[in-house]
């Protein structure tokens, strides 16, 4: 087998194969962003039925969650907000830091009209 052959096999490996899981597992963010750029999604990794079905899950955990919020009576614990089924090509969402208490005085500053 010559390395032509064996890269049009992976190459036309499914999606879901361990393969391709692994080598979008094993890219960088930066990878991710010069896909995004130059990419075309007809040519994505998931097909658009699998996209459309991520959708569709995502769109589910959303209603559960506001229907659980909306029947609870607010005295016990609010749930977490349902974070989005991962796809290719997007890596997961960060985490933000707290807020420093130099930062929130100086916001509050600000705020109050203190700007100088």
């Amino acid at each position: 087998m010559t390395w032509r052959q064996l890269r049009v096999l992976i190459q036309h490996l499914p999606p879901e194969s361990a393969t391709m899981t692994a080598l979008r597992n094993a890219m960088t963010s930066e990878d991710y962003e010069q896909q995004a750029r130059s990419g075309r999604p007809e040519e994505g990794r998931w097909s658009m039925t699998e996209q459309l079905l991520a959708g569709i899950t995502d769109s589910l955990h959303q209603l559960e969650y506001i229907l659980v919020v909306a029947n609870s009576d607010g005295k016990g614990r609010k749930p977490k907000r349902p974070e989005p089924m991962r796809r290719p090509g997007v890596g997961p969402s960060k985490q933000r830091e707290p807020m420093s208490e130099q930062a929130a005085e100086r916001l509050f500053q600000l705020i109050n009209g203190g700007a100088a």
